[in-house]
């Protein structure tokens, strides 16, 4: 049997540096690792790098090829576009268990050893060597670049204490205190937001990806590490912070380009994936595709928008906190009526402005609006482009052969009708006051035919929502919820003093 195929439990019985050769081990750098088990895995046609959705054809083939390459890796893209999680997933690329020599601070290979302790220790007992056993999960260090880290954080420096304690010299290496980098030796490490990392840092890893060595003070250590860098940056950044040298970039042998989700359907599957959705949230609440689609086609509104910011991006991070809130503002009116499920409604949709604020950088014009405006703005849209796929276009209905089906309904807002859509309304009021709407379910009768129940009942709500994102009607807030009216009355009925419940402004 040969080494790499011997079972983990077994490889863990091997304790000293004499099994380990008997069982055949040989040494093998650690791109070398991960290229075999990247090939092994291809032909077994095994998934790699799971749960990343929308990659598939783009950014997950360029990781295979820069991986088979024994490159290192500069994943560049705008946040919230997984490039992180990308990368920690690489350790499943890594063999389970690997031999390091016992009580060594740089994962040493009892083959071949690099630091001094190593070199003794092997020195001094040869084959009675002890061997410990580092699993994947071990070898993955992670390092957020900001402006305090030092070339000691990531390389080392000189340690007074340990000279002190062990009466050396500052001459001897083994005063040395390694940073995070030397301590990967043999794994993977990573550095987030590179271009935050001040030029001078940037410049103590040329050595290190060009040569494999590390230059420390004065020492004269040259220490041939193999580690796999895996680098993210944010193109925002090469302005705004930082850059990354050129000399550096020279040396990431791959730069790879992240994007958003190119469809609604991926960004769904991205939001479901990573939305934290209770047990109890999810049995009390009933949803659709259709909420769905409106969360992330806020999204791609919000990435196409005067308003925004483009540079900045729209991260993916919205969706996902949108989600939560829909739910969640769904789960407190059904605790809060006693009702034991309730079904998902477009107004819940239109309380997830707190998670859409946050998560847009303004340009001025957008500043000028308002984050909540803006926020506004932006699911007014996703309702407008979102009605199109359901419903005819109330511009065209009108010269329609066979009548305009949103007629009867603009005619009864038109004598004076309005309607009030409350946030906290129980299930009973919600549905009185929707079917009140002359024409409304007739309406998605003709369009929907297959809604039945509380679909219907969200349909009909959605309807009216994208009347008044097409100009048919009036939408206004109110402290308390929403209400609908006709469109002229809209325009020119002022709030009379007192009236500190209704904002006219329209969505």
């Amino acid at each position: 049997m040969r080494y790499r195929d011997i079972p983990a439990e077994k490889l863990l019985q091997i304790k000293t540096l004499g099994q380990l050769k008997a069982a055949g081990y040989e040494p093998q750098s650690v791109r070398h690792e991960l290229r075999h088990n990247l090939i092994r895995k291809l032909q077994e046609k095994k998934e790699i790098f799971p749960g990343i959705w929308g990659y598939e054809e783009t950014v997950i083939p360029d990781m295979q090829r820069a991986i088979l390459s024994m490159h290192h890796i500069n994943l560049l893209g705008l946040r919230g576009q997984a490039k992180t999680r990308i990368a920690r997933q690489m350790i499943d690329l890594l063999d389970e268990y690997i031999p390091v020599v016992h009580g060594s601070e740089l994962n040493d290979d009892p083959l071949q050893p690099l630091s001094r302790y190593s070199k003794d220790m092997v020195h001094d007992h040869g084959d009675d060597t002890p061997i410990d056993w580092l699993h994947r999960s071990e070898r993955y260090t992670e390092k957020l670049a900001t402006p305090d880290v030092s070339v000691a954080d990531l390389i080392g420096d000189a340690d007074p204490i340990k000279a002190a304690t062990l009466k050396l010299p500052y001459s001897d290496e083994r005063v040395i205190h390694f940073g995070l980098i030397p301590r990967s030796h043999r794994g993977i490490f990573v550095i987030n937001e590179l271009p935050d990392l001040q030029a001078r840092i940037q410049v103590a890893l040329f050595n290190i990806l060009q040569e494999g060595d590390i230059q420390i003070r004065g020492f004269k250590v040259r220490l041939p590490l193999d580690i796999q860098f895996v680098f993210t940056a944010n193109p925002e950044d090469y302005t705004n912070r930082g850059s990354i040298v050129t000399p550096l970039k020279d040396r990431i042998d791959s730069q790879i380009i992240t994007h958003y989700p190119k469809t609604i359907e991926t960004g769904k599957k991205i939001t479901r994936q990573e939305a934290r959705i209770k047990v109890e949230q999810g049995e009390l609440v009933q949803t659709n595709d259709i909420i769905g689609d409106l969360i992330e086609q806020v999204a791609f509104e919000a990435r196409e928008s005067e308003y925004v910011d483009a540079k900045s991006g729209v991260s993916a991070r919205l969706t996902i906190s949108a989600y939560e809130n829909l739910l969640s503002a769904a789960e407190r009116r059904a605790l809060m009526n006693g009702e034991s499920s309730t079904y998902i409604r477009v107004s819940d949709f239109l309380n997830t402005i707190p998670s859409v604020t946050g998560k847009v950088e303004l340009v001025y014009e957008g500043e000028q609006e308002g984050a909540g405006h803006v926020a506004q703005v932006l699911m007014g849209k996703a309702i407008r482009t979102q009605f199109l796929k359901y419903f005819t276009d109330p511009d065209k209905a009108k010269k329609a052969k066979d009548g305009n089906p949103y007629k009867k309904i603009t005619d009864w807002f038109g004598d004076g009708n309005t309607l009030d859509i409350l946030h906290d309304a129980s299930d009973e009021e919600y549905k009185k006051g929707l079917e009140k709407v002359p024409g409304l379910q007739q309406l998605v009768e003709k369009f929907k035919a297959d809604a039945k129940g509380k679909e219907k009942l969200f349909m009909m709500e959605f309807a009216l929502h994208g009347l008044a994102e097409h100009s048919q009607l009036s939408k206004n807030r109110l402290s308390t919820g929403l209400q609908f009216k006709d469109l002229l009355s809209g325009m020119f009925t002022m709030p009379t003093f007192g009236e500190e419940d209704e904002d006219e402004d329209d969505f």
